[in-house]
């Protein structure tokens, strides 16, 4: 039975973190982010976009500019990162190359004064849940990526802290031993339901592990929700261009309004959009807007009571990918996308194809590059 201790689990609060490093880079802007109690939040991003610098300065290991940090009901902007009762998780595991697996996970309770009874029956307990007691004796150099890691977790679960802080620590392993870690990490926060904040790039991983997610982009968040609200509604485009494998298709056209129904216009196709779209679009009839569409509601088949709802296009590529087929085209107005289609489709490169949109699950987003979806109003 596992019994290590989450009584001193807390919730987290950025209120206005602002830092500007040297040379007036503003890293991160006014950054609000309320993690609650036990909650599993994921920030996710691209390289570059502040992730790191804001989980190092709720850690301590970082100075804000400006802006406070709770940690439960407590202001830990002068705290020391010794006294926030934060483990971290770093993307290259940081264990000590002379120790064995077990000091590595015993060495912070050591440091601590722990009795040794307590240190033996805290990583024992931590090898057992992360199925790593045969591995104890083992130094760093002796394991694999994945056998590291587990000891680098070990390490933070065994001082029962009241947050757990992951840097992109699934980075390094490969694909399928991300996947299975993926898993165990989910399994691990459900048994211990210690506030976890995640950091990483790879949004399939965002979508898997987060609670909720929180984009950030260039500093600045755009949109926090849980996974699927974010992905199925999306405050802008760079939202919806971010989450999903293969990416949401941008087209760019020309909404129009005739005899009272809407269109958007790409090229010389003509997509008649849903009714409940007419009024929420009305500030944008005859302005070149974006249509989003992701991949898996692009179709050779046409929908039920669907008409007036196809493009044309030429293959370029046709990419099996096991469960579905990924076609790759080209619309006569030059603009690229994606279709997401039946594995067993018989298209082939250089076919001239006409292909169906589900408009149901359309986005229209204002031309530029973040443009805000103003299809959400409803």
């Amino acid at each position: 039975m596992i019994v290590l201790e989450t009584k001193h689990m807390a919730r987290i609060l950025l209120e206005n973190v602002t830092k500007v490093f040297e040379g007036k880079v503003t890293a991160i802007r006014n950054f609000n982010l309320d993690v609650a109690d036990g909650e599993f939040m994921v920030i996710v991003g691209p390289s570059g976009c502040g992730k790191t610098t804001t989980l190092r300065m709720i850690a301590g290991l970082e100075e804000m500019t400006s802006g406070n940090i709770y940690i439960g009901d407590s202001l830990a902007n002068d705290v020391p990162p010794k006294d926030r009762d934060v483990a971290m998780v770093f993307q290259n595991y940081a264990l000590y190359p002379h120790m064995t697996a077990w000091q590595n996970m015993a060495f912070a309770l050591k440091m601590r004064n722990v009795p040794r009874a307590d240190i033996k029956k805290r990583v024992e307990e931590a090898a057992k849940l992360l199925g790593i007691e045969h591995l104890l004796h083992r130094k760093p150099g002796a394991l694999s990526g994945g056998q590291r890691q587990r000891v680098a977790l070990g390490r933070a679960i065994v001082r029962s802290p009241r947050v757990f802080l992951f840097d992109e620590p699934l980075s390094n392993l490969d694909a399928g031993l991300r996947l299975t870690t993926r898993a165990e990490l989910k399994s691990l926060h459900q048994k211990l339901r210690t506030t976890t904040i995640y950091v990483t790039h790879d949004q399939t991983e965002a979508m898997s592990l987060g609670g909720r997610i929180c984009v950030v982009r260039d500093g600045e968040i755009q949109q926090t929700a849980g996974p699927m609200e974010v992905y199925e509604r999306p405050v802008n485009k760079f939202v919806a261009g971010f989450l999903g494998t293969p990416p949401m298709n941008f087209f760019a056209g020309d909404l129009k309004l005739k005899n009272d129904l809407a269109y958007f216009a790409i090229a010389n196709d003509a997509l008649r959009l849903p009714q409940r779209l007419r009024n929420v679009l009305r500030d944008y009839y005859d302005k070149q807007m974006v249509l989003g569409v992701r991949p898996e509601n692009i179709s050779p088949q046409q929908s039920p009571g669907q008409s007036d709802n196809t493009i044309s296009a030429t293959v370029n590529v046709v990419e099996p990918v096991g469960n579905r087929t990924d076609v790759y085209l080209t619309h006569p107005s030059g603009q690229k996308f994606i279709a997401g289609i039946d594995p067993h489709t018989t298209l082939g490169v250089n076919n001239n194809v006409k292909l169906y949109l589900d408009l149901e699950k359309i986005h229209i987003f204002e031309p530029e590059e973040t443009g805000r979806n103003v299809t959400l109003s409803i």
